[in-house]
C-alpha cells in the first residue's frame, strides 16, 4: 500500500481533531495477542498525551488502529504523535518478533469544527462488534477514551455517512 499523501495547506499542528486509520503490515494480527494489545495502548496513552492530544475514542482491532484525536494545544503535533506510537510500538514489536510491524505512512481525516466528535468515537468503538468480536463495546478491552464514557458514546446518535466518503 502505498503511503497517503498528506493534506496540502494543513500542517497537522495546533487545535484540530483527526480521525486516523493505520495498519499493520501483512494484516499481522498483533493486537490479538494477550501481551501485546495492552502494550501498544499503553504506548498510545502515553504517546497521545505526550504530544497533548486527548483520545477521544480508539480502538485497536487485531490488524489495524483507529484513533479520534483531539489537539489539547497549539504545540500538539499529529505527524510527532503518530510517528512516535508507531515507533515505540513498532521497536517493541521486533524486539520478539523480528520483523515491522506497521505498513508505512496511515490514513487520516481531518475534522470540520460541525461534526460531532461524540458520534464518530460511536463508530470507533463499536468496531468490534461490527467485526463480530464482541456482543457489546465493553467486551473489547483495547478501545476507550480519555474524555468520554462508554456510556456518553453509546448514547450519541450514530452518523451514518461520514465514513463511506
Amino acid at each position: 500500500m502505498a503511503q497517503p499523501r498528506r493534506l496540502p495547506g494543513i500542517s497537522y499542528k495546533g487545535f484540530a481533531a483527526y480521525f486516523v486509520t493505520t495498519v499493520t503490515l501483512g494484516r499481522v494480527k498483533a493486537f490479538s495477542l494477550l501481551d501485546f494489545g495492552p502494550l501498544a495502548q499503553q504506548a498510545l496513552t502515553e504517546s497521545a498525551d505526550r504530544e497533548q492530544f486527548a483520545l477521544s475514542a480508539y480502538c485497536l482491532m487485531p490488524d489495524h488502529a483507529h484513533l479520534l484525536l483531539t489537539a489539547a494545544s497549539e504545540g500538539s503535533d499529529l505527524r510527532r504523535m503518530v510517528s512516535s506510537w508507531k515507533q515505540r510500538t513498532g521497536f517493541a514489536w521486533s524486539r520478539t518478533h523480528s520483523a515491522k510491524l506497521w505498513q508505512h505512512g496511515y490514513w487520516e481525516r481531518v475534522l470540520r469544527d460541525d461534526e460531532d466528535i461524540v458520534s464518530i468515537a460511536r463508530y470507533v468503538i463499536e468496531n468490534p462488534v461490527r467485526a463480530q468480536l464482541v456482543k457489546e463495546p465493553r467486551d473489547y478491552p483495547l478501545s476507550g477514551s480519555t474524555v468520554y464514557t462508554l456510556e456518553e458514546i453509546g448514547a450519541a446518535v450514530q452518523m451514518r455517512v461520514w465514513w463511506r466518503h
